[in-house]
C-alpha cells in the first residue's frame, strides 16, 4: 500500500503490521483482480457526503445492519483512510488476517455482516496515517482487489467527506457503483451536497438517492419533533436534482452511546423512531436495487 512516513520531524507512523509499509514501489491491485474480487457482489453502494459531521458512518453502519437483519449478505468497506471509525462503531477489535490463498479475510460482525477497514491493520489504533494521494489510491486498490468477500448482496463503501481521492478512486474502479448521498437539512450542508451531486454527474456515477440525517429530534418526554437543523431540505434537494429521496433519519442521542460502545442501535432501541426510519430507508434501497 506504500510507506507511511512522519512529516515535519514528527514521530507519527502507521503500525508495523500495515502491509507494504516500506515498499513504496509496490503496485496496487490490478483492474483484473478488482473485477474478480467484486464479481460476486450484486450491489456496490458508496455512502458519501459533501461535508463532515453529517453522520455518514452511522448511516452506513445502521443501513448495513438493517439490510443484514432483512436476511441479505452485507459487507462494509471503510475507505476513510485518515479517520476510519467503522471497526470501533461495530465493536470489532480484531486484526485483519490472511486466508490460505493470500487474500484479506473480512472481519465478521454477524453471519450476514462483514467489514474491512485500514484500522484493523494497525496495532496502535491511535496512530495517524500520514499518506499522500498516491498511497491512498494504492491502498484502496488493494482493498478492492485483495479482500475475499465471497458472495454479497450489498457492499456499502464508507468514504470520507468531500470529493477527493477516496470517492474518486471508487468511482473510477467500480463502474457499477452507485452513490448514496447523506446530508443534514441545514443549508450549509445542502450546499456541499449539491457539489457531491455534481461530482457524481461529472464522473458518470449513478446516484441511488439521498438520505436526510438528523432530520428533527423526537422529544423523549412529549414525543414532539424538534427540528434541530431544520427539516425538508434534503427532500427538496433530491427533487430538484431528480434523484430518489430515500428517507429522513431523526436524531437520537442514544445513537452516540451505541456508537461509542460498539453496540447496534437497531438491537438496543428497536422501537425508536430512528430505528424504524433506518428500516424504511433500507427497504427503499432494496426496492431501488432489484
Amino acid at each position: 500500500m506504500g510507506s507511511c512516513s512522519s512529516q515535519g520531524g514528527g514521530s507519527n507512523k502507521i503500525a508495523s503490521s500495515c502491509p507494504s509499509q516500506n515498499q513504496q514501489t509496490k503496485q496496487p491491485g490490478s483492474d483484473e483482480a478488482i473485477k474478480e474480487a467484486l464479481d460476486k457482489i450484486k450491489n456496490k453502494l458508496m455512502i458519501m457526503s459533501g461535508k463532515g459531521g453529517v453522520g455518514k458512518s452511522s448511516v452506513t453502519i445502521n443501513l448495513a445492519m438493517a439490510l443484514a437483519d432483512k436476511g441479505f449478505k452485507v459487507g462494509i468497506l471503510d475507505v476513510d483512510i485518515h479517520g476510519p471509525d467503522i471497526p470501533r462503531m461495530l465493536g470489532i477489535k480484531d486484526m485483519l488476517e490472511m486466508t490460505e490463498d493470500k487474500k484479506l479475510a473480512p472481519l465478521k460482525y454477524s453471519d450476514n455482516l462483514k467489514a474491512v477497514s485500514i484500522e484493523a491493520l494497525s496495532v496502535n489504533k491511535d496512530d495517524a496515517i500520514i499518506w499522500r494521494g498516491p498511497m491512498k489510491y494504492s491502498a484502496i486498490n488493494q482493498f478492492l482487489g485483495e479482500v475475499k468477500w465471497g458472495e454479497l448482496d450489498y457492499l456499502l463503501i464508507d468514504s470520507p467527506p468531500g470529493t477527493g481521492d477516496e470517492p474518486l478512486t471508487i468511482a473510477q474502479k467500480i463502474n457499477d457503483a452507485q452513490a448514496v448521498i447523506v446530508t443534514t437539512p441545514q443549508e450549509i450542508s445542502l450546499a456541499d451536497v449539491r457539489k457531491s451531486i455534481n461530482f457524481c454527474n461529472t464522473v458518470k456515477m449513478k446516484m441511488l438517492g439521498l438520505v436526510e440525517n438528523m432530520s428533527g429530534c423526537v422529544c423523549p418526554h412529549c414525543s414532539e419533533t424538534i427540528p434541530l437543523f431544520g427539516t425538508g431540505g434534503g427532500e427538496k434537494t433530491a427533487k430538484d436534482a431528480k434523484i430518489n429521496f430515500l428517507g429522513k433519519i431523526p436524531f437520537d442521542s442514544n445513537m452516540v452511546k451505541c456508537g461509542d460502545a460498539g453496540k447496534s442501535f437497531l438491537k438496543e432501541h428497536p422501537n425508536s423512531p430512528m430505528a424504524k426510519a433506518f428500516l424504511e430507508t433500507a427497504q427503499k434501497i432494496i426496492n431501488n436495487t432489484k
